[in-house]
């Protein structure tokens, strides 16, 4: 199906250093490379590309590779199709309006016989199972709140019982943002990590990349990054449980529910052959994949308020 990237931070801080290794999983280090796409919070704006091309081939998304984007909240997706041709229409993120905020939602799974009814408001592009997903979270949280957006707390509390209704028909992993709080699920698999002072260096699994997060950081600076699998391999990657719902804010996590996981979800755990979320077996991935660090001009940025991630 897909994997899943976002992030988190305290500070706006830009993704180069992630992405690069996740866009290689898009058809080099994995086999996800039906499209991709990325989203980037700015205050209450938000930037948003998408490709039908492969990630691992796309010149859109090399340029993203070297232009330092910095943002408190950003979602990126890579697409294996499951549902829904390869097309741009069919490419995550999504992007919707709430309360006069820009949503965004990315979604890895599969969701068997879902059919929901839609009032109008929220309606699909594509013919994707997410897009229908996320059409129908927004139109609960409208309707549970449909004057303004509430706490945060209670938007958490409202999103967790829609989950639980989503989570029957299949597989339901998903990130989630408004661009004040970053949502995680986790049905299958996804894992954080939260980098904090003192920072230390990372080196990608993906690409024989590192950096020294203590060059561009300071001590108010927090990150957490998401992510389907780990995207590195000298740091400790802290795996959700199935049916965690985390809520994300200023780089740390701030509230935590748990949802319920179908038995023929949990199966797919057990058997890891019969989840096409499931990644490809990547063999020497580093070695597979080595993309040159000096390319990615990891000096570039004279900002040490913001890292990079």
């Amino acid at each position: 199906m897909c994997q899943l990237l976002g992030m988190n931070c305290a500070a706006p801080t830009d993704v180069t250093f992630s992405f690069t290794g996740f866009a290689a999983r898009g058809g080099v280090t994995d086999h996800h490379a039906d499209g991709w796409g990325i989203a980037f919070f700015e205050d209450k704006a938000c930037r948003l590309f998408i490709d039908h091309e492969a990630s691992s081939r796309s010149p859109l998304a090399e340029m993203l590779k070297r232009y330092p984007i910095k943002s408190r909240n950003t979602i990126a997706h890579i697409r294996k199709a499951t549902q829904g041709h390869i097309l741009l229409e069919n490419c995550h993120p999504f992007q919707r309006e709430l309360w006069g905020r820009h949503w965004i939602f990315a979604h890895n799974g599969d969701l068997q016989d879902f059919n929901p009814v839609l009032s109008g408001v929220y309606q699909n592009v594509g013919n994707t199972d997410s897009e229908l997903a996320f059409c129908l979270l927004l139109q609960g949280l409208r309707k549970a709140f449909p004057g303004a957006q509430p706490p945060l707390a209670e938007l958490f509390d409202t999103l967790a019982s829609l989950t639980r209704e989503i989570t029957q028909f299949g597989v339901f992993n998903f990130l989630m943002s408004n661009g004040q709080a970053l949502f995680a699920h986790c049905s299958t698999h996804l894992y954080y990590l939260v980098r904090r002072w003192p920072f230390s260096t990372a080196h990608l699994v993906d690409a024989d990349v590192s950096i020294d997060f203590a060059k561009y950081t300071t001590p108010e600076d927090r990150v957490a990054v998401i992510a389907t699998q780990p995207l590195t391999d000298n740091e400790v990657w802290t795996r959700f449980a199935p049916g965690d719902l985390l809520m994300f804010q200023h780089g740390e996590v701030i509230a935590q529910a748990s949802v319920p996981v179908p038995e023929r979800v949990l199966e797919k755990l057990r058997d890891p052959s019969t989840d096409a979320s499931a990644s490809a077996v990547r063999p020497e991935t580093a070695e597979t994949a080595r993309i040159e660090a000096e390319a990615l001009d990891l000096e570039a940025s004279d900002d040490r308020a913001a890292v990079q991630s």
